[in-house]
């Protein structure tokens, strides 16, 4: 007995300092690029740049948000050796779940739709995980249902982070993607443009923006209709509204098309060199349309975006090739 209650104390030791070493040590402080050739009919009246977070260990801005969640749940105790964690991922979370956890020593199950890109599950498999694959017409909120009856079916085996309703995901763009986002621009920032998915970025970046500033403007965007081809992000009237959503914070809601969002990607790559996934080309489109709008009625900005992830894990779509 008392063996093991050594072994569990010394793993969660492990693990708590893990928190301040290594992967965890490097999430974040990504840079801030500027689109300059895309933007190069407004600028500089009109400045559009992005945060790059595919420089996070496990490649996107889910990084962020999972390691407050895996720290939250380490320093309240309820990730305790012996239990796995388990959450529903489109793919990037369920990455940088897997990613830092592993570094942890954190077993992680996850549930994700069967259609998810085979770099995604390649990826998944490599880092350990073990995946549930779930039916792909029912999309990221048939993956969330999966979750939660496995949660509710096997308590003591699953600490299941919800990531859809866990208020670490928004803190932890409070605390990092925020702060960064000001101190970059020298808090010149004008208007912050961010797409949702779980919403987690788009609320804690505005919260934090707009007690440095009340008159940032916060501009949310989802894909404008319910089947749609921008993996990570929900067509919110359509799907389940996550519980850290707050529908006042953002100043506007924009729709972004699935075909746009591919057409900028395809420019992204050949007129600024980024090489980005599809969440970032929708970024791209509703900045650029906004930076657009500024210039039009006579007045400056500064408009900043984040560009979730790179193209790496979207290889054998069909985005690269233009349309016949």
């Amino acid at each position: 007995m008392v063996a093991t209650l050594n072994r569990t104390q010394q793993e969660i030791t492990i693990r708590r300092e893990a928190l301040s070493t290594g992967l965890a040590a490097v999430v974040g402080n990504t840079p801030l690029l500027p689109l300059h050739r895309l933007a190069a009919d407004v600028w500089p009246q009109v400045q559009v740049y992005a945060k790059a977070e595919w420089f996070n260990p496990g490649g996107s801005v889910k990084d962020r948000p999972a390691l407050c969640i895996l720290r939250t749940a380490l320093e309240e105790g309820k990730l305790i050796p012996g239990k796995r964690l388990l959450d529903s991922t489109s793919g990037n979370m369920g990455i940088a779940y897997a990613t830092l956890a592993a570094s942890m020593g954190v077993p992680v199950t996850l549930a994700l739709p069967e259609n998810a890109s085979p770099e995604r599950i390649k990826i998944l498999r490599a880092l350990g995980a073990e995946l549930v694959l779930t039916d792909p017409l029912e999309g990221s909120d048939g993956a969330m249902d999966v979750a939660k009856e496995m949660a509710e079916a096997n308590p003591d085996l699953y600490f299941y982070a919800n990531q859809y309703d866990n208020p670490a995901n928004w803190m932890a763009h409070y605390q990092t993607t925020g702060p960064e986002i000001w101190g970059q621009t020298g808090g010149e920032i004008t208007h912050m443009v961010a797409g949702m998915g779980t919403t987690g970025t788009i609320t804690g970046t505005t919260r934090y923006l707009k007690e440095k500033n009340p008159d940032i403007r916060s501009i949310a965007f989802y894909p404008d209709a319910s089947f749609h081809g921008l993996e990570g992000l929900k067509h919110l009237p359509t799907a389940h509204v996550p519980g850290i959503y707050d529908p006042h914070l953002p100043d506007e809601v924009r729709e972004v098309a699935t075909e746009d969002a591919y057409a900028m990607v395809r420019r992204l790559g050949r007129e600024e060199g980024l090489f980005v996934g599809i969440s970032s080309g929708a970024a791209a489109v509703a900045s650029l349309r906004l930076a657009q709008e500024i210039a039009q009625r006579g007045e400056s900005g500064v408009v900043v975006t984040v560009f979730p992830d790179a193209g790496y894990k979207y290889l054998t779509s069909d985005i690269w090739e233009e349309p016949a």
